[in-house]
């Protein structure tokens, strides 16, 4: 029997679509009835579905960092239910404590504890970082604002992974920058749905292997050395 998972992409303004449209893109693989579901073979049928919602603070249109406007779903503010999944995008200024909108930190905050798993792309590791959800756990985030985010969040009882593409703590994954998501997004598929369905959807889509420690970035950041 397939087991349906609810998910909440968790939108702010100036998102970067791409941190959470990436993995989106793969999940949509599980995600009936979308086009992508259709796809897969039927002797593969996947043992979890997820089902998700896409929420932002209000019901207009969400202006994201490219330019692209999205249209939510549901507000938090509407929410009533928990979500087995949250995933937190990230963005080049819409994280940041003076620019994020606090209900956004409230909803992680309440939510996270209960929920089955949380996600975070780039920067959205910051989120989790202030609603505690980080604290006393590994994890990763852009390489751009490595040095930033580890400064502000010193006292957070992170433990901030410099070299990796995405880190895995318990029920929590973090990935590196933007593109990185989307190989966490991989590697989290197929710990859900295992490696025949996962290799199927990376042959659909053509996405490269990375491994959770091929992080070029680290070191064109400088946060680590070159060898």
């Amino acid at each position: 029997m397939t087991k349906t998972l609810t998910l909440a992409i968790c939108l702010f303004p100036e998102v970067t679509a791409l941190d959470y449209m990436g993995p989106m893109e793969l999940f949509a693989f599980i995600s009936p009835p979308t086009t992508a579901s259709k796809f897969i073979p039927a002797d593969m049928k996947p043992a979890v579905h997820f089902a998700p919602t896409y929420l932002y603070i209000s019901k207009e249109h969400i202006p994201t960092q490219s330019g692209v406007r999205i249209v939510p779903e549901k507000t938090y503010e509407e929410v009533t239910e928990q979500f087995d999944i949250i995933m937190v995008p990230g963005s080049g200024v819409g994280t940041r404590p003076e620019n994020c909108p606090p209900i956004l930190d409230e909803f992680v905050r309440k939510q996270a504890p209960k929920a089955k798993y949380v996600l975070s792309v780039c920067t959205g590791a910051e989120v989790l970082a202030r609603a505690g959800v980080l604290k006393g756990k590994k994890a990763t985030t852009n390489k751009a604002a490595f040095r930033r985010i580890e400064g502000q969040t010193r006292d957070l009882g992170v433990t901030w992974v410099a070299k990796a593409r995405w880190v895995v703590d318990g029920n929590v994954w973090t990935s590196s920058g933007v593109t990185a998501g989307t190989d966490m997004a991989l590697a989290f598929l197929d710990h859900m749905v295992g490696d025949e369905i996962a290799n199927f959807v990376r042959g659909n889509v053509e996405l490269s292997l990375h491994k959770q420690d091929d992080d070029e970035f680290a070191t064109f950041w400088g946060l680590v050395p070159k060898n």
